[in-house]
């Protein structure tokens, strides 16, 4: 269990966070996309996170949807060498524009052996939160959900299924976590077909 967030930081990285995505949006919806990140960063605490990695949840797309290495060595400048570290290793790419959907996901895949325990413990968080979101979202809209995405419902079946094999391989703990993901994406598997 975390010992307690440090609200004072993490009210300064909240407002940083709601600042640097106050014009994004989920993909294919009106819901500002700093719900997800809030969603992440609740998860993180939720699970036993300390600080950084609450502050870390709040950033975790910061350099790659708004501003790439710039972005990085601001968060390293406000939040420290820690949060620094996770948001890198939670980031597909700093490059603007985007490389193509599978470059970029088969790149993080083979990252993650070498991520922190932090890292991991954040990507998962997030990962879980998107992953139910597009669970919720196909039943909702059925298969116009897929049109939102630059890959095919396979496709985003095989990341999060690869995703839910290297949290299970390398993150020490947070079991409920991982079985709670491990459910989704079989939800997943079950609307792929």
């Amino acid at each position: 269990m975390n010992k307690g967030i440090d609200k004072k930081k993490y009210k300064k990285a909240i407002d940083y966070t709601f600042a640097l995505h106050s014009n994004q949006y989920r993909k294919g919806t009106t819901i500002p996309y700093f719900t997800h990140l809030a969603s992440v960063s609740n998860n993180v605490i939720e699970n036993g996170g300390n600080t950084d990695e609450a502050i870390a949840g709040l950033l975790h797309d910061a350099v790659e949807d708004q501003g790439g290495e710039k972005t990085l060595k601001l968060i390293k400048k406000r939040f420290g060498n820690k949060v620094a570290k996770i948001v890198e290793e939670c980031t597909d790419t700093k490059i603007t524009p985007k490389p193509p959907w599978l470059e970029r996901k088969k790149k993080y895949l083979s990252g993650m052996k070498k991520s922190t325990q932090s890292s991991l413990f954040v990507s998962l968080c997030d990962k879980l939160h998107n992953a139910t979101c597009i669970v919720n979202d196909y039943q909702r809209v059925g298969r116009k959900l897929w049109k939102r995405f630059n890959a095919s419902s396979k496709q985003v079946y095989w990341y999060h299924n690869s995703l839910y094999k290297n949290f299970s391989k390398n993150l020490k703990g947070h079991k409920i976590l991982k079985k709670n993901y491990y459910k989704i994406v079989n939800e997943m598997r079950k609307i792929d077909e």
